[in-house]
Order: structure tokens, then C-alpha cells, then sequence
């Protein structure tokens, strides 16, 4: 059998912080997440994305430290056009989040941006340049 990515886990120090910010760009997760230690989302095509809280890992993993430094992941979510990305960049900066880069027309042909979840993460925004 070949290995086949199943989901992408990220740890987390603030699980209620983070749910708020992947339910803004429109995962769902259940009603009673924040009061959980690990939750997931169903994603397009069978992938889930799973949060985790530090206790969580630490729990079989004891020695285990937060990253230092910029986050190591990256998450990247397409939206429908660039005026698309610009409105969720705006309305994600509009409510706290830290904006990493702001909206622009990169050379590659997409409108591009990065936020940054609560964790510090990276996560992109983009769609094609029409």
C-alpha cells in the first residue's frame, strides 16, 4: 500500500481562538468543539483538518515543545476570484487576526495573501489572476 495523506493536524494553544478563525474561512466543526481537546473538519475530497490542543500532545508525546520561530505549516484556501481574497483578507484583519502579507497580483498569476491563525501559522489566500 502506498501512503496516502489523510489529514493535516495542527496544535494549538487557544482551541476556541482557532476555531474562530477556520470557521471564518468556512470550516465546520462541531457544535461543541471548543470544550474539546482534538476536533476535526470534513474537507472537499475526503481530508480533514484536525486541531489538537498542546495538552493533547503532550500527553503521549511529554517532551514536546511549541515551534519557535515562524509557524511550519502552510494551509492555502482558493477563493473564487481576487476580489474574493481581498474581502477575506480585509474581514480576517477586520476581526484581530494578524495579516502577514497584504493582498497583490503575484507574477505567477494569482491574487495572493497570508493571515496568520492565532498559532502564528501561515495560511493563504488566493485565486487566479483572470
Amino acid at each position: 500500500m502506498t501512503p496516502q495523506l489523510d489529514f493535516v493536524g495542527i496544535v494549538t494553544s487557544n482551541m476556541a481562538a482557532s476555531l474562530a478563525f477556520y470557521r471564518r474561512l468556512g470550516l465546520e466543526f462541531p457544535a461543541d468543539a471548543e470544550t474539546q481537546p482534538h476536533v476535526e473538519a470534513q474537507l472537499a475530497g475526503g481530508m480533514r483538518l484536525a486541531l489538537d490542543t498542546e495538552d493533547v500532545v503532550r500527553s503521549f508525546h511529554p517532551e514536546w515543545q511549541p515551534p519557535s520561530g515562524a509557524g511550519r505549516i502552510g494551509l492555502a484556501f482558493r477563493c473564487a476570484d481576487a476580489a474574493e481574497v481581498d474581502s477575506v483578507y480585509a474581514d480576517l484583519t477586520a476581526a484581530g487576526y494578524r495579516g502577514e502579507l497584504k493582498p497583490w497580483d503575484a507574477p505567477w498569476g494569482q491574487r495572493y495573501a497570508v493571515i496568520n491563525d492565532p498559532d502564528g501559522n501561515g495560511v493563504d489566500l488566493y485565486a487566479p489572476l483572470s
